[in-house]
């Protein structure tokens, strides 16, 4: 009995010398304090008294009363923490007595109220504890095990916080961490039934451990979670960012939300999970939708038994895959808008609207201006099928118009103008492959090149079984003629891109072997063998295209063509990004007017679409050196800038900020490469403000620059007809009318503005911007790489590279059809897509809207959704082909 008294005699005298200490400088200042007492109302002096006496009672050596005043305090805290905006009366008034408080804690034995007390100290140290210190946390573990949620959100928020900051002491330390695993668990379990999913998702990738959401996430709150770990994904460093997409991914599965599960697979390109999905899904329709997304995407992928059981179906399913119904839905918008009359290129120059001496110089037939109505011919009428040059009418005997036209072109100028008919039956294999026959009997070896290219173009994102492309180009891959050869190569490169196709690589590779082989055709075998094996990493394609470049002479690296065999080496690594290192390292032994130049576009092909920050400090710092004039490595490293950024809204305002910077301070060969950067962060989506700026450069004192501005112009405006660009580039085509050169680029501007006349988009990003498809990005990139040098390359001979163009191109369409697959035509709501990531309740997607009804086209940045309960879309996301089911629920309103 005896020890007992005298440990609480011991105890209190401290804790009352504690609680004089604190009280001491209050009294000072007398008047201040009686002036306080008298601001606050009778209620909260009450209040005041009230918590004064519990504090004193907590100190009572009777347990009993001790027990009775922590009840209270307790009760009085828990009722008053529901208020957001400012601190709680009960804690504001405790804050004098919290070192009193802790004081005694330490004196206390270990009991009940003792855990009862650090409750409270831990509710307290919300607002009175120092920065760093941790100490709610530090109470919270010593405390009673109860629900942490009764005593608010901001209470769990913070302990949320200090969590996380333990957690990484803790690991440096390598102390065990049990005790703050199951705190989190409770923590997650709060968050989650209280909507604040991104809360629990941050807490979770601080303590590294987001497995631990499986359990937690139900029909509710999925959608929330997963649309929050998916933005996520996009800032985080690599390989975090594919763990976080990882478990978004099984989320999904979980909830059989496959269409959003699939989109996730295709984002880690993981063909295992795609598989994994069909065989999971019992629904036949819910599995034509998923046909549409990987046909979108261009994925070459095989059903097999287990994922579609029934033959007939497969192989509808299958057809889907392989695109064979794109043509045919595209005509379907075309005739819904009414834009199926061919137009010629007179009709997109609309010279008439400007003054006198530009359309007197225009009607000149010269084969460059005859070259560049080819090109906007092609771009304008691409699948419809019909134009006015080409196919013309059909009552001549001989399909004497294109006869016609086709001569009235230069030598290679007849290798584009029989490429465009292949451009303008796109996506058409059957009648593409009759009409272009004709070409095949020419004498004209460059007529029989242009066929060739033509048939690659003609199947560009359409397989087929029966491979018509590989049986009728691979027989002229060995021909003697450079330019037969290159049409054939470029064909495959085309066809097959992305398919990973073997035969092709067997075809290709020898070629880049063979030394007598001219420049020309060992680039174009390097860029096809790149676009087929886009982004696969294929070892054997990349020792080829090495040994290719070790092989050649330093006069040839010299030439601007020699520049395309590093970018087919690069589109192997497309967004890959460790996995070039070792490719990097070989690099650098090459000759050193390559090698630069090499190792830039390796690394930007190879972070491409990743929003890799770093790597775009990087390319920016090669940017910013001032060389010598032979140097051409900067111009791939501002495209690079372009590429990485291109991934998420920020980064791309970022970029287009960065390289205003690098037009007023860099070279010369920066220069002519800002604007075809600036045209790809903004592909098809005409912005404003870099409107004006390419506007401005395209009457640039320098012809380079002024020539990559005019084409960047029609890039960022490729299939919107925006009213704009297109008056600029009319008063440009009367601005240039002497200069060839860049009236022949204004030309293809005008072509690509009115591309498909309005219908089609060059964005790789499709899917709510989510997914990038790699053989778009990749045509893109090609082209781009080949204006870097207009003069040499578009200008010169090889003007057919802007048809690799064609890879990019997709109907900008929201085409619904009905579970037969037949058109639909139901009413949606089309506006501005508004981001709702990690917003309190129900927010709209979607803001100034316009209803129409289906078919309609989405531009940049639009987003679509149904305006009718009557039918339920298979697909979360409105894009492209989506097949609606009729909803069982429904009743019609009488």
């Amino acid at each position: 009995m005896d020890p007992e008294p005298s440990n609480t005699g011991a105890g209190n005298p401290s804790a009352n010398r504690n609680e004089a200490s604190t009280k001491v400088p209050s009294k000072d200042p007398k008047k201040k304090d009686d002036k306080k007492e008298e601001d606050l109302s009778e209620e909260d002096l009450a209040l005041k008294q009230q918590l004064e006496l519990y504090v004193e009672r907590v100190q009572d050596p009777d347990p009993g009363l001790q027990r009775v005043a922590l009840e209270s305090m307790r009760q009085e805290i828990r009722s008053a923490t529901s208020s957001m905006t400012s601190v709680p009366k009960p804690l504001k008034f405790l804050r004098p007595h919290y070192g009193t408080l802790k004081a005694f804690y330490e004196t206390m034995s270990g009991s009940e109220l003792k855990e009862f007390l650090a409750d409270i100290l831990s509710v307290l140290a919300l607002t009175m504890s120092a920065e760093g210190e941790r100490e709610s946390l530090k109470y919270r573990l010593l405390g009673s095990e109860g629900d942490i949620g009764s005593w608010g959100h901001e209470y769990v928020r913070n302990l949320a916080g200090e969590i996380a900051q333990e957690y990484t002491k803790r690991q440096n330390e390598d102390a065990p961490i049990d005790d703050l695993m199951d705190l989190v668990q409770q923590i997650i379990a709060f968050h989650m039934k209280h909507n604040a999913e991104p809360e629990a998702v941050d807490l979770l990738m601080e303590v590294e451990d987001l497995d631990l959401l499986q359990e937690h996430v139900d029909d509710k709150n999925y959608k929330r979670t997963c649309l929050y770990l998916t933005a996520a994904a996009k800032y985080l460093a690599s390989p975090d960012d594919m763990l976080v997409l990882d478990i978004a991914h099984s989320i999904y599965m979980k909830c059989e939300e496959y269409p959003s599960a699939l989109q996730v697979s295709l984002f880690l390109d993981n063909l295992q999970y795609v598989k994994q999905i069909f065989t999971s899904c019992e629904d036949l329709l819910r599995k034509k939708q998923f046909c549409y997304i990987l046909a979108r995407h261009g994925v070459l992928f095989e059903l097999d038994d287990d994922m579609v059981s029934d033959d007939d179906e497969r192989e509808q399913m299958q057809d889907i895959i392989n695109n064979s119904k794109l043509s045919e839905g595209y005509l379907t918008l075309a005739r819904d808008i009414e834009v199926m009359e061919a137009k010629s290129p007179e009709d997109i120059y609309k010279a008439h609207l400007l003054d006198g001496r530009a359309s007197a110089g225009a009607t000149v037939d010269s084969a460059r201006q005859n070259l560049a109505a080819t090109f906007v011919n092609a771009f304008v009428n691409a699948g419809f099928g019909q134009d006015k040059l080409m196919t013309g009418p059909a009552d001549s005997s001989t399909g004497g118009s294109s006869g016609n036209w086709l001569f009235k072109n230069k030598e290679h100028g007849k290798t584009s103008a029989a490429a465009s008919l292949g451009m303008i039956l796109l996506w058409d294999v059957d009648s593409g492959l009759a009409q272009l026959d004709k070409y095949f009997h020419s004498t004209d070896n460059h007529v029989i090149a242009g066929a060739l290219l033509g048939v690659g173009i003609v199947n560009c994102g359409v397989k087929n079984d029966c491979d018509p492309a590989l049986a009728l180009l691979g027989d002229y891959v060995d021909k003697e003629d450079p330019a037969i050869r290159i049409g054939a190569i470029m064909g495959l490169g085309i066809t097959y891109a992305n398919t990973q196709n073997e035969q092709i690589r067997n075809k290709l590779t020898p070629i880049l072997g063979d030394t007598k082989a001219s420049l020309d055709v060992i680039a174009f075998t390097a860029i096809s063998l790149g676009l087929v094996f886009v982004g696969s990493c294929n070892e054997e394609v990349a020792q080829a295209i090495i040994f290719a470049l070790m092989d050649r002479s330093e006069s040839d690296l010299g030439e601007p063509l020699a520049r395309l065999l590093p970018l087919g080496l690069g589109l192997l690594y497309l967004g890959k990004q460790e996995s070039v290192e070792a490719t990097a390292e070989v690099s650098k032994t090459f000759n050193e007017k390559i090698r630069k130049h090499c190792d830039m576009t390796l690394l930007s092909c190879a972070y491409a679409g990743t929003g890799n920050v770093l790597k775009v400090q990087s390319l920016l710092g090669h940017c910013a050196q001032h060389l010598d004039k032979g140097e051409t490595h900067q111009g791939p490293a501002v495209l690079g800038i372009a590429m990485v950024a291109m991934a998420e809204e920020l980064g791309v305002e970022m970029a287009i900020r960065s390289l205003e910077h690098l037009l007023q301070y860099g070279e010369q060969n920066i220069r002519r490469a800002v604007p075809l950067a600036l045209g790809l962060l903004c592909i098809s989506n005409p912005k404003v403000n870099v409107m004006d700026t390419l506007s401005r450069l395209s009457h640039d004192s320098d012809s380079d620059v002024a020539m990559a501005a005019i084409i960047s112009l029609g890039l960022i405006g490729a299939g919107t007809n925006n009213a704009r660009i297109a008056g600029m580039l009319r008063s440009l085509s009367s601005y240039y009318y002497k200069d060839a050169s860049a009236l022949f680029c204004v030309r293809i501007a005008q072509g690509l503005v009115h591309m498909g006349k309005g219908l089609l988009t060059l964005n790789p990003y499709h899917s709510d911007h989510f997914l990038l498809s790699p053989m778009a990005l990749a045509g893109l990139v090609v082209t781009l790489h080949a204006c870097l040098d207009m003069k040499a390359i578009i200008l010169g001979k090889y003007h057919y590279m802007l048809y690799f163009l064609v890879l990019a191109m997709q109907p900008r369409m929201l085409l619904t059809v009905d579970e037969n697959l037949k058109p639909l035509s139901v009413p949606v709501r089309v506006g501005q897509a508004v981001d709702v990531v990690g917003q309190a309740g129900r927010p709209k997607t979607i803001t100034g809207f316009q209803t129409h009804s289906t078919p309609v086209l989405l531009s940049a940045g639009d987003r679509a959704e149904l305006a009718t309960e009557k039918y339920i879309p298979l697909s979360s996301i409105l894009e492209g082909f989506v097949i609606l089911k009729e909803n069982p629920e429904y009743r019609e309103e009488h």
